[in-house]
């Protein structure tokens, strides 16, 4: 392929014949430029695909020999699981630059012209006709799969203002205005939600993918499109609803399944990518680990919910819109008391619920509890699983026994962190775990309030004390046995 450099001055066929010389790199079809693209950047150890979390094992290598075998592919999964992200990133395997014929709506090949007006362009200029230069970001050609799209969406269709302008019959191939997938020539079409295209729009994908002709309006055309397919689906859509119909998918060559992240650690991971975490509002914003922990085992535990439709899903959108809303309450509080320190906390979630309910489908039993009630159940069981991995040896039977004599302790959400730590002193030996959390409670007043308020919070969802919204943290005292009463037993009778 000639480079950029010689691009910018090469305006001609002959030109460009003459620089990219006869064969190679110059008469490579898309799936051969990315098949040579991705050795090259395996035999250098580049990553695939920057940014993509939690495939390096699973996922991505299937791509790898999806685009090898030069197959067309489809990548099965439920929601948020990178899948878009994915079929983008596959413009990287792409040359920086390739040459079409100046003018083409399908950007065709200047040796290789598949429709008619470039052929009759070649056949009079010859060598001088003119090229132009289409650049990696232009031969990715993505649509959403909806019920009202078109065969002339998709193909084509008649222009009969173009037969109007030319004096042309409308059979005449001159007068088809191209559809999406023709404007993807040499490039990647990709299809998202496939099994949502109305069974004549597959039948019309398949057959141009396998003979490379179709039918506009009664009129038979012939265009071997190069070109790459990619397609997504819900896995339910794909198979069970049988929405999909088997010529096409006996013609798409690899099926990838997705996932979620398989371990926390690798759902924070991608939750610290994506979620806007980097303010500029002026204050120091800080989010401890077992705070990140909590808000990504949130949705883990929403996964394995039976109250939650698991066809659906639950999206690695709902951890990022969750932290990102924890952090914002942390900086709305620390702007109302003009802090210019300020952690997040176990409140901070609580407030984010909003960034949680949309994100959940819920079953049957589910409405009926309620997506902020099932939600607020997810925050407390994700406290505690996090509780446990922190501070379940230790010993905080003296935390207890302060609330079992009566104490109680309500702290303010919104009061600064330094009468958030001075509330919780007087919790007797709440202070002496800190450390388990990364902080001891005397240098640093937003961690200590956060690491205080954590620990009550993780001996609530173990039921080991109470809380409600009026009294705060509280125990529950034990109610005094009832008194007996007492009955008059007749004598028990003597048997010789």
């Amino acid at each position: 392929m000639a480079t950029e450099s010689a691009a910018t001055k090469v305006s001609t066929i002959g030109e460009w014949r003459r620089i990219a010389g006869p064969g190679g790199a110059a008469d490579r079809g898309v799936k051969d430029e990315m098949r040579c693209s991705l050795l090259r950047k395996l035999e250098a150890h580049e990553t695939l695909f920057p940014g993509i979390r939690g495939y390096e094992e699973t996922v991505l290598p299937q791509i790898a020999n999806a685009i090898l075998s030069r197959h067309n592919f489809i990548l099965l999964g439920l929601r948020g699981q990178a899948k878009s992200r994915i079929l983008r990133g596959l413009v990287d395997f792409l040359e920086p630059e390739i040459p079409y014929i100046a003018g083409c709506e399908i950007h065709d090949h200047p040796l290789r012209p598949i429709c008619r007006a470039c052929r009759e362009m070649v056949a009079e200029q010859g060598e001088r006709t003119p090229i132009a230069w289409l650049k990696r970001q232009d031969r990715f050609v993505e649509k959403l799969a909806t019920p009202d799209v078109t065969i002339a969406d998709i193909i084509g269709d008649v222009d009969p203002i173009k037969a109007a302008r030319g004096g042309r019959d409308l059979s005449d191939e001159l007068t088809v205005h191209y559809g999406l997938l023709p404007r993807a020539n040499r490039g990647i079409f990709a299809i998202n939600e496939l099994p949502d295209l109305a069974g004549k729009i597959q039948v019309g994908l398949f057959n141009i993918m396998q003979e490379g002709d179709v039918q506009i309006k009664g009129y038979p055309i012939r265009l071997p499109l190069d070109v790459l397919l990619v397609f997504t689906a819900n896995p339910e859509d794909y198979t069970a609803r049988g929405k999909i119909i088997t010529p096409l998918k006996d013609r798409v060559g690899s099926e990838i399944r997705t996932h979620y992240p398989s371990t926390i650690e690798e759902g924070m991971a991608i939750t610290a990518q994506e979620a806007w975490t980097q303010r500029n509002s002026g204050h120091k914003l800080v989010t401890p680990d077992y705070i990140r922990e909590v808000v990504e085992q949130i949705a883990f535990l929403a996964r394995e919910d039976k109250r939650v439709d698991r066809r659906s899903g639950v999206s690695q959108r709902l951890p990022i819109a969750c932290m990102e809303a924890v952090i914002s309450n942390a900086e709305q509080r620390a702007s109302r008391n003009k802090e210019a320190h300020v952690s997040a906390r176990v409140a901070d979630i609580y407030a984010s619920i909003p960034a949680i309910t949309g994100k959940m489908e819920l079953e049957y039993e589910g409405e009926l509890k309620g997506a902020e009630t099932i939600a607020r159940e997810l925050v407390r069981s994700a406290i505690g699983r996090v509780y446990t991995k922190y501070i379940a040896d230790a010993n905080m039977q003296p935390v207890v026994q302060w609330f079992e004599n009566g104490g109680e302790l309500k702290i303010p959400e919104n009061a600064p962190a330094s009468e958030q730590v001075a509330a919780l002193r007087r919790v007797h030996g709440l202070f002496d775990h800190l450390e388990r959390l990364g902080t001891n409670g005397k240098s640093d007043a937003p961690l200590a309030a956060a690491a205080g308020e954590f620990i009550l919070e993780g001996l609530w969802s173990h039921k080991r004390i109470s809380r409600n919204e009026e009294r705060g943290f509280y125990a529950e005292r034990p109610k005094p046995a009832e008194p007996r009463e007492q009955f008059n037993r007749p004598p028990r009778r003597q048997y010789n």
